[in-house]
């Protein structure tokens, strides 16, 4: 029997009052996993790199596959305990100008070039872990997210 894993929406918390009774909101989203590549280079060092993600859409019983222009931000944990999960590598991808929309969502400068560094796709260079794990979350436009763990060795 497969098992999927599902992310329940909020308003479900919300009760029968306060439950948007909407065709539209998806009650459960069921998120694939990341679709990723992790190599090891010449220097011993580690990179990841991100291709996209998948995602069942229940109202059509379709899987979709997306490309990285659908995830808003995903993360590293280059060194995952099992418990918690700390931010060690941060990035945003997607289309439609992420970059003046942060400027114009924070209102202030920002350096262009620090920018460009965390818009990627491609990690940069790590340090094998010294739990043997790192854990990437990814987050795609609409909030839904989901962790996946890795053997590094």
């Amino acid at each position: 029997m497969p098992t999927l894993m599902a992310r329940m929406n909020p308003d479900l918390a919300m009760g029968d009052e306060l439950l948007k009774k909407t065709g539209a909101g998806n009650l459960f989203m069921i998120f694939g996993e990341p679709d990723v590549k992790i190599s090891k280079q010449k220097d011993d060092k580690y990179v990841v790199e991100i291709k996209g993600l998948d995602i069942y859409d229940p109202t059509t019983g379709q899987i979709r596959s997306h490309a990285t222009d659908d995830i808003a931000c995903w993360f590293i944990d280059t060194d995952y305990n099992g418990e918690s999960f700390f931010v060690r590598h941060a990035y945003f991808c997607g289309a439609d100008e992420p970059y003046k929309k942060l400027k114009r969502a924070m209102r202030a400068e920002i350096d262009e070039a620090a920018w460009s560094s965390l818009y990627a796709t491609k990690s940069r260079p790590f340090d094998l872990p010294k739990k043997g794990k790192i854990a990437i979350k990814v987050i795609n436009h609409y909030g839904d997210e989901i962790l996946k763990v890795y053997q590094v060795q």
